[in-house]
């Protein structure tokens, strides 16, 4: 007589956030945003919890939103475990170059300008 027991299933707490520091190897720290109402003022209420998330292949980076999943203890502090990268953070499509150019140009044309209110003032005064 075998008995054959199916694998138990875990009910795990599972969180959407947003990394918020990538620094450590293997760690990142993730921000959640719970939103409540006050029960006697109605005003929405925002709090936001960090959790240390093991990431053993260094997936997620900043600015990323991420699915966490709460696991066995891995360290002090660590308790929860990356299940998914959710979207990545969005990166500029323009050049640095370019904009460095432009503000270059801005400030020369800024420059001019008050070189020559500057130039209009002391003429101005001199003539009188």
């Amino acid at each position: 007589m075998t008995t054959e027991q199916a694998p138990a299933a875990v009910n795990r707490k599972s969180r959407i956030g947003t990394v918020v520091s990538d620094k450590n190897d293997k760690t990142v720290i993730v921000a959640v945003v719970r939103a409540k109402r006050h029960r006697l003022y109605h005003k929405v209420i925002r709090s936001t919890k960090r959790y240390q998330v093991h990431d053993p292949e260094n997936r997620a980076t900043l600015g990323d939103t991420v699915r966490i999943e709460e696991c066995r203890p891995i360290s002090k502090h660590k308790r929860w475990l990356l299940v998914d990268v959710l979207t990545e953070r969005d990166v500029a499509e323009v050049a640095a170059t370019e904009i460095d150019r432009s503000l270059v140009e801005e400030v020369q044309r800024s420059a001019a300008h008050a070189a020559e209110a500057s130039g209009e003032t002391s003429e101005g005064g001199a003539a009188e």
